[in-house]
């Protein structure tokens, strides 16, 4: 009867400790995959469960837009590229800014050199892959600070819109396509065309970097003092989370398989993946730097006639999260 009783209580007192569990819901900018390996890891180490956070991590996908999920309450948070973020809060989506587990950018132009382009000048008169949904905002900065026209012509560039694919350059429709280090660059690879076959242009060695992969939530959600403390929970087991991926790369790279639904992504890939990834993520404990946001901000606003946003935001990042997740 004492046995029996006793693991009565125990029930009890762990169906309590996991009603009291504060629900979070993290929307991915894309499907499940390294690129997201802090968050999976967080929850699968038990980080979030430390946190007494119910952590629900919804994969993204083409037809999928953070900033819309977000917008229609269908998350807590959401990872964005910045560009996005600013470029949806100056259209009146108050977006802010918690935490920038990214430090360094990982987008390219990766180009055929068969081609003939050695450098950003050679870019004119060629066609060139860009993705749209707001990843082609760095590209139209880009290509504004060099002067180069995005709609054809001798002295332009004609864009043409490339899926969340390389096929552009692999079936020669374009001289270059956008890539990041950790995934598309190593599918053209894998298709067959070697490195020496191909010349890379990184964002950040361009001086256009903007910056990738921060946390996202709704400005007048942090007025609510329950939610910012879920946030400052999130944000420090999430940060655990992408130390212990930095640390344990390929172990943070099974975590991701196990929790890929559909199949689709290959030990190989996401390996290789989270070492590129581990790259981008270190040197940040998850606050925001300020120059890293200024510089940003000045890319964005170099858009000649046509500037991505046309002003300095106002209240788009805060510390206020960092400041107490990283105590």
């Amino acid at each position: 009867m004492k046995t029996f009783l006793t693991s009565v209580l125990a029930a009890g007192l762990m169906a309590t400790a996991a009603q009291a569990a504060d629900d979070v819901t993290l929307q991915l900018k894309w499907v499940t995959q390294a690129q997201f390996a802090g968050y999976f890891v967080a929850k699968d180490k038990g980080f979030y469960d430390e946190e007494g956070l119910n952590v629900t991590i919804k994969p993204g996908g083409p037809d999928i837009a953070p900033t819309q999920v977000v917008a229609g309450g269908g998350a807590d948070v959401v990872i964005d590229w910045m560009p996005s973020a600013l470029a949806a809060r100056e259209k009146g989506l108050p977006l802010v800014n918690i935490a920038q587990p990214f430090k360094s950018s990982g987008m390219m132009l990766t180009c055929l050199k068969e081609t003939g382009i050695t450098s950003p000048d050679d870019f004119k008169g060629k066609t060139l892959g860009v993705w749209f949904f707001g990843n082609e905002y760095p590209f139209l900065s880009w290509m504004a600070t060099l002067g180069i026209p995005t709609t054809g012509g001798a002295d332009g560039v004609e864009v043409l819109k490339q899926g969340f694919n390389v096929d552009p350059i692999l079936q020669k429709q374009a001289a270059c396509v956008s890539t990041m280090t950790y995934n598309e660059y190593w599918q053209i690879i894998d298709a067959g065309i070697a490195p020496e076959d191909l010349v890379t242009f990184k964002y950040e060695d361009e001086g256009v970097a903007t910056l990738e992969d921060g946390l996202y939530v709704l400005e007048d959600k942090l007025a609510d003092p329950a939610f910012e403390d879920k946030m400052v929970r999130f944000v420090r087991a999430s940060m655990k989370g992408w130390k212990w991926a930095e640390e344990n790369p390929d172990d943070a790279a099974m975590i991701v398989l196990d929790n890929d639904e559909t199949g689709a992504q290959t030990e190989t890939h996401q390996k290789r993946m989270m070492g590129e990834i581990a790259k981008l993520t270190a040197g940040s404990n998850g606050a925001l730097d300020e120059a890293d946001y200024e510089r940003t901000v000045a890319t964005l606003l170099g858009g000649g006639s046509d500037p991505v946003i046309s002003k300095a935001p106002e209240g788009a990042w805060t510390s206020q999260i960092t400041d107490k997740a990283l105590q």
